[in-house]
């Protein structure tokens, strides 16, 4: 029976979404390596099949029916990790200042924290904001946008502005959804936990 249970969760795991997200996550480093060689182009490409994919795991998620948990953690993460290879590699180049960086990272370790003292709280992590939402576009879309410019100099008078309006924009709500998340989770430590009452699932799950 325990077999029969793991063979489940197994097969569960490797879905054909789940695996279209893994490929997304494993297309970082070479995202990271053709920014940093300031090859723009191939970057870009990178970047628009990976952008591909992620609505093509989407999509057959909910036609099959195999929306996991592991498809739902590995998305948002590899949003993230391409926003910092953008970043890294951009100001690796000097043509970001690492300020930004900075900022956006910093948020990130803010949000972190918040979720160790959730745990410590009992309480598993907190739906996601519709405001991170709009603020992890504005930064997955602006820092292509100056990408951009940078592949095809001729249109970098209009990219660049626009790429830069919208990052600075998506920082700005990036952090304003950090304080949403940190007011909301001061009130729900304050809520009094019935001893008996059943741990959240992302807990259990150790994720």
């Amino acid at each position: 029976m325990g077999g029969d249970s793991a063979g489940a969760v197994g097969t569960r795991i490797w879905t054909i979404p789940n695996v279209l997200s893994m490929l997304r996550l494993a297309l970082v480093p070479a995202f990271l390596v053709f920014i940093v060689l300031g090859d723009y182009v191939s970057a870009l490409v990178v970047l628009v099949v990976a952008s591909l994919t992620d609505l093509l795991d989407g999509y057959l998620a909910r036609r099959l029916g195999q929306v996991t948990r592991l498809g739902q953690l590995l998305d948002p993460a590899a949003d993230r990790l391409y926003i910092f290879a953008a970043l890294v590699g951009l100001a690796a180049n000097d043509l970001v200042p690492w300020w930004i960086v900075v900022v956006i990272v910093a948020r990130d370790v803010f949000l972190l924290v918040l979720g160790v003292v959730l745990a410590n709280h009992g309480y598993g992590p907190l739906p996601v904001h519709q405001l991170g939402k709009v603020a992890t576009f504005a930064l997955f879309f602006g820092l292509p946008v100056i990408m951009l410019g940078l592949a095809f100099p001729a249109v970098e008078p209009v990219s660049e502005p626009v790429g830069w309006a919208i990052t600075l924009w998506g920082a700005f709500l990036y952090w304003w959804a950090g304080i949403i998340y940190a007011i909301e989770t001061a009130r729900v430590i304050r809520i009094p936990r019935v001893e008996d009452e059943p741990r959240s699932d992302t807990l259990e799950s150790g994720g």
